[in-house]
């Protein structure tokens, strides 16, 4: 997330993720006290908004609930794909060749700043004539 012309020294990264371990231990443990305070056995979404709101957090609380719709919708359309290809329907090759580039260019595209990559409804439909 970092522009490509700065360098993070070795040092920092490891002080970045030992931070970035400590923050999901603190929010965890808020989240199992808020959980345990509903008498509940399983923490929740809401529980985890709630323990950034009791933290201190809450300005973070609408980006993070958005950042869990949007796993949720991605989830729902893996579940989608998933049950559509478990369905006996087979993929040709160059089907197969085609949706992984689209994965790979997805996953691209998340790496590099969260920006969606349009997906095809029928993936099978989109086929691109090989160019020249």
């Amino acid at each position: 997330m970092l522009p490509p012309d700065v360098r993070v020294a070795r040092d920092a990264q490891d002080l970045l993720i030992e931070c970035c371990v400590e923050f999901i231990n603190l929010v965890s443990s808020e989240s199992n006290d808020v959980c345990n305070k509903e008498d509940k056995r399983t923490i929740a979404p809401e529980h985890v908004l709630k323990a950034l709101q009791v933290l201190g957090f809450g300005e973070y609380i609408e980006e993070v609930y958005a950042a869990y719709e949007q796993h949720k919708y991605e989830t729902m359309q893996d579940t989608q794909r998933s049950v559509k290809w478990n369905s006996g329907a087979q993929m040709t090759e160059e089907e197969a060749a085609a949706e992984q580039q689209r994965m790979f260019a997805e996953a691209r595209a998340r790496m590099n700043g969260g920006v969606s990559v349009p997906q095809p409804e029928h993936p099978e439909t989109d086929q691109r004539s090989p160019q020249s």
